[in-house]
């Protein structure tokens, strides 16, 4: 069963800056792939970032330039560094996977989630 943990949210004020770290243990299968989704209080889930299997990423449009997705395939970690927090990027950071070579950074396509780690940006 593939188990996904979270870490490196906390608060910070605007402008500044956090790194998300997320391992993956369990994978059984060599194509996967990636991303990190972020749901407010009230809101719907959506997807920030998202990596293929060939290295491919996707971003939310709010956060293209600001935030890197990117993974390392050794050791199965998934990493979001994020620059110049905004208020509105306050939210519940999760991890997700799903098996298969690229998928749109959609909740429906993935089929494993870690708890989630919080993300507050205070102006």
């Amino acid at each position: 069963q593939v188990r996904l943990e979270e870490s490196g949210g906390g608060s910070v004020q605007a402008g500044g800056s956090l790194r998300l770290s997320c391992s993956a243990a369990g994978v059984t299968r060599r194509n996967y792939y990636m991303g990190w989704f972020r749901q407010a209080p009230g809101q719907v889930r959506e997807g920030v970032a998202c990596i293929d299997v060939d290295g491919t990423t996707r971003y939310l449009d709010s956060v293209k330039g600001r935030f890197t997705i990117s993974k390392d395939n050794a050791d199965n970690t998934l990493y979001l560094e994020m620059n110049s927090l905004k208020p509105e990027d306050t939210a519940m950071y999760y991890c997700a996977l799903g098996y298969g070579v690229a998928a749109a950074c959609y909740t429906g396509n993935f089929n494993y989630w870690g708890q989630g780690t919080q993300v507050t940006v205070s102006s």
